[in-house]
């Protein structure tokens, strides 16, 4: 087809709406409604039950790996939608927020480490909201490390392996907290170059 005959036929053109119940959004979604079953199962029976905790441990991996699955299907079949870029990372977040402020409440985790991780994950949303007229700053490499140390430290957490398992969670959530700064630094910077180089633009 001619390009003249693609202009006078706009629909031959226009992509297919993708639509909103597919199963990316579904996973998506399956991943919020896990929280609270994973937080009744980690705080059941005063939350230190063996059994109770592989099960915490259980749901958590179930919904981590959910979170990975779920933005490469919407990337490589083409379900990508305006519901799934705002509902996928309040999943993410959810999920981890609630994993170490329960962690906290139970005395297994400093609540020093909780809020190090969740401010920088508010304030890295907020800086997003500050930069969006300007546009969007790709996920890097080191975000994803962030995300794979956070979820392989907290479940390192939740599993009831004894004291001999302190020295690895330390160091595994150690790694976790000096990934999730740094990153946070560098967004910070992009962030503030992004804005730079749009007001230049604006005022050129």
């Amino acid at each position: 087809m001619t390009a003249d005959g693609a202009a006078s036929n706009p629909q031959a053109v226009r992509p297919e709406p993708v639509p909103l119940v597919n199963i990316a959004n579904i996973l998506t979604v399956s991943r919020l409604a896990l929280v609270p079953v994973f937080l009744v199962a980690l705080f059941w029976d005063g939350g230190h039950d063996d059994l109770w905790r592989w099960i915490a441990t259980g749901v958590f991996a179930v919904a981590s790996i959910t979170d990975r699955i779920d933005g490469d299907l919407a990337r490589r079949r083409g379900l990508v939608t305006d519901f799934g870029k705002i509902a996928d990372p309040i999943a993410d977040k959810a999920l981890t927020g609630a994993a170490l402020i329960g962690l906290s409440v139970l005395g297994d985790l400093g609540w020093w480490v909780t809020w190090v991780i969740i401010g920088r994950e508010l304030a890295i949303t907020l800086l997003r909201f500050w930069v969006i007229r300007h546009g969007v700053i790709a996920a890097s490499y080191g975000g994803k490390i962030k995300t794979l140390l956070q979820a392989l430290a907290i479940g390192l957490y939740l599993m009831p392996l004894g004291a001999w398992a302190d020295l690895p969670r330390w160091v595994l959530m150690g790694a976790a907290v000096l990934v999730t700064v740094g990153t946070g630094l560098d967004y910070v910077v992009r962030a503030v170059r992004l804005r730079a180089a749009g007001r230049t633009k604006a005022g050129a």
